[in-house]
């Protein structure tokens, strides 16, 4: 369903190729009245018939390419990779299926506002994969923060690697093992795995881990460095797409993304999709239509279908087809798969109620822009012909000077109101990839915070509202890279009131529903439902809202379609 129609939202994307259009109608047209699931790849790999329903016109959620303007083709709302888990790159043969990547080396740039006396350039903080250029890097803010920082990377990896096990499972349940009976309860002890592994590799330093996971983000960073251009760079890391700010208790979690990801076997490497976000989806469509899968565009679920005694029957579409299924797995949000698709007097009051107060707040406008150059930073001035430079197919922090500038448009938002200087990153995929954008334009990728979903006063976002607040993006990045709004072809601003009216995204939450501590493992999307299965059997939750939460994953999908084939080989 939308249920993977949203289904493959933040997991996948979809570009309009000619083979992924030719896929699509084959299956048009030719909708069975019965499978035995309504989603995705791994299921069909199992022997398991499946169809997707997906409600827009292209399929892939929120990692999308659509050319939205004339010969510029964006990776509309997700734009990069790392998250992705390896395996699922090696068990949908995604390289067989045309994925190609872009690996980012370097990876981050972080340019300084600075007055330049004598005509000396701006500094400005460049971060690879080479630990000795970047100690030199960091040295011109901090000689003590240079040495510091091969031990808070190798300190960071090691958490990583502690919980990247957790991933790649469903949580333990709890309940259930407290009401089993012996025997069920030595068959769940392997589900404890993970977490035996993961203390383990913590081991004797399991305290000063529990503290970044809970502390604020600042204050783990204050423990380490010293020099507020190193720690404004990694905040961005505890504060991307979500509403809190590095001085906020639990922000330290979020850090892990940084180091948490594996792109060609390179630990916390990030990357460009050949083709836009939209090829990833190409690729996991493409596999798994080879294996059978029935994938519907323009196909918007309106309704789960439970039976008199309490079990999932399938679907039933917008336009009125139904649509029978042994299961129907959802990666659509939680609220809109348990308060809008499923009849309410399936589920529990209280369940009902904690998915009701899920905090879904999100800080994002993310802006797509179509230029006819290259920015031209005044820390790193472009060549005479505008070839692109080391630093432009990086992260550009800008904004980023000092912790306290990323604290302070966060208070802005908290008033309900568009931060007046706001947290920047800023993106240029077709540095690395030209087929993006005609030859010598470019497609600029800027995600942006923070913006209320709600104005101050209750009022809405409207036209003039988006354009102002674009205005002023556009303000500060004239100050680093003088000439960049005279480059501007065209613009593309999605708030968070159209994040959730175009990928269905609820209030605009990237990751569905925040990934703070009491959403997360046991608790996500709720306590006691966080290995997939919902109150209703036979409708699981698949997508971002579900365990290990948001970003281009696949790992919710992934392990909830394991636990699908166990429970439908037990029926």
């Amino acid at each position: 369903m939308t249920t993977c129609g949203r289904g493959l939202r933040r997991a996948l994307g979809a570009s309009p190729r000619p083979t992924w259009r030719r896929a699509l109608s084959d299956t048009r047209g030719r909708l069975k009245p019965e499978y035995d699931a309504v989603v995705a790849a791994y299921l069909q790999r199992f022997g398991v018939n499946t169809a997707v329903f997906e409600r827009r016109h292209v399929i892939g959620g929120a990692a999308v390419t659509e050319e939205i303007i004339p010969g510029f083709k964006f990776s509309r709302a997700s734009y990069l990779l790392s998250l992705l888990r390896p395996q699922i790159y090696s068990e949908l043969e995604l390289k067989k299926h045309g994925l190609r990547l872009h690996l980012r080396n370097p990876y981050s740039f972080t340019p300084m506002l600075e007055e330049s006396a004598g005509g000396k350039v701006p500094r400005s903080l460049l971060l690879g994969t080479d630990m000795a250029e970047n100690q030199k890097q960091i040295a011109q803010f901090s000689r003590k923060d240079a040495q510091a920082f091969p031990k808070y990377e190798a300190f960071m990896d090691r958490l990583a690697l502690a919980i990247d096990p957790l991933l790649d499972s469903a949580p333990v349940d709890l309940e259930a093992f407290q009401r089993g009976s012996l025997l069920q309860r030595l068959k769940m002890l392997s589900t404890l795995k993970p977490l035996w592994q993961a203390g383990c590799i913590l081991g004797a330093q399991l305290p000063r881990y529990h503290q970044v996971l809970t502390a604020p983000a600042a204050k783990v960073l204050d423990q380490w460095f010293e020099s507020e251009p190193l720690k404004a760079t990694l905040a961005t890391d505890a504060v991307i797409g979500t509403m809190t700010d590095p001085y906020i208790p639990g922000s330290g979690y979020v850090l892990l993304h940084h180091v948490m990801g594996n792109l060609e076997g390179i630990r916390g490497a990030w990357g460009y999709v050949q083709g836009g976000m939209g090829a990833l989806s190409d690729a996991i469509a493409s596999s798994a239509t080879a294996h059978g899968v029935s994938i519907f565009t323009k196909k918007t679920v309106a309704k789960v279908q439970v039976s008199s005694g309490g079990r999932v029957q399938g679907v039933v579409l917008q336009d009125g087809s139904e649509v029978r299924s042994k299961v129907v797995l959802s990666n659509a949000s939680p609220q809109i798969t348990f308060l809008k698709l499923t009849p309410q007097e399936w589920l529990p009051e209280e369940f009902v109620a904690r998915i009701t107060q899920l905090d879904t707040k999100s800080p994002v406008t993310k802006i797509n822009v179509a230029v006819n150059r290259l920015p031209d930073f005044l820390a790193a001035p472009n060549t005479p012909r505008g070839q692109p430079l080391p630093h432009h197919q990086c992260s550009i922090h800008l904004n980023c000077e000092d912790t306290l500038l990323v604290h302070q448009a966060f208070e802005d938002a908290l008033d309900g109101l568009p931060s007046k200087r706001p947290l920047i990153e800023l993106c240029i995929p077709s540095s690395l990839d030209p087929t993006l954008a005609p030859p010598g334009c470019h497609v600029v990728s800027i995600f942006t915070q923070y913006t209320p979903y709600t104005l101050a006063g209750g009022k809405a976002w409207d036209e003039q509202q988006r354009n102002a607040y674009a205005d002023r993006v556009f303000d500060c990045i004239e100050a680093y890279a003088p000439g960049f709004k005279g480059s501007v072809v065209g613009r593309d601003i999605l708030t968070p009131p159209d994040l959730e009216r175009v990928f269905g995204l609820p209030g605009g939450n990237v990751f569905h529903c925040a990934m703070s501590l009491d959403q997360l493992y046991f608790a996500r999307p709720v306590p006691l439902h966080s290995g997939y299965r919902s109150p209703v059997r036979g409708l699981y939750l698949c997508g971002s809202g579900a365990h290990p939460g948001g970003g281009v994953m696949g790992a919710a999908g992934r392990n909830a379609a394991h636990v699908v084939f166990r429970d439908l080989r037990s029926m």
